[in-house]
């Protein structure tokens, strides 16, 4: 009776253990979070033709800050993030952007871009998605539209939605063509 005791009480511990314990919560890789616009470039003469914009540089138009991925590079196809905590974003899209060093090349201080920006604003409604314990909620986007702003020498020639009421879900498609 005694040697069953003295088992029963470390099992009984081990058991009650193992039942308040609580699984890993580790968000895979592989699970969608909050997606981002995806804007292909086309061809003005040819709608059906891609087009890489050459020197193309991105910027926040609140913060100036260039996008990660997207400092002078030749793409056709971009990935946006949109705010999570507003209905606006914008971007400065710069086409042959270089850095002007301004005759100082030497002196970072008074660089500045040179290039033709263009400005795009993205207004959209925003809808928390519950994903997982532990992924927790993503954004969804409804009701996108992008508008070019007009400037004297715009770039952008063109927009076009891929479908009526456009929402940014995933990132498995297209959500908007710019012709240039």
């Amino acid at each position: 009776m005694k040697y069953l005791k003295t088992l029963l009480i470390p099992a009984l511990f081990i058991a009650v253990l193992s039942i308040s314990c609580e699984r890993d919560d580790i968000c895979p890789a592989s699970t969608p979070t909050t997606p981002h616009l995806i804007i292909d470039f086309l061809d003005a003469s040819n709608n059906d033709n891609p087009k890489n914009v050459f020197g193309l540089l991105i910027a926040g138009a609140d913060n100036e800050s260039i996008l990660p991925g997207y400092g002078f590079v030749s793409q056709s196809t971009v990935l946006l993030p949109l705010k999570t905590d507003a209905n606006t974003t914008q971007f400065v899209l710069f086409k042959e952007a270089e850095i002007n060093d301004n005759g100082t090349p030497d002196d970072d201080s008074d660089d500045f871009i040179d290039g033709n920006p263009d400005v795009i604003t993205i207004n959209y409604s925003r809808e928390q998605v519950f994903v997982s314990r532990a992924c927790g909620y993503k954004t969804v986007f409804k009701n996108v539209t992008l508008t070019i702003e007009p400037d004297d020498d715009n770039w952008m020639l063109s927009r076009q939605p891929l479908t009526d009421n456009q929402s940014v879900e995933d990132e498995t498609t297209t959500h908007f063509n710019i012709t240039h």
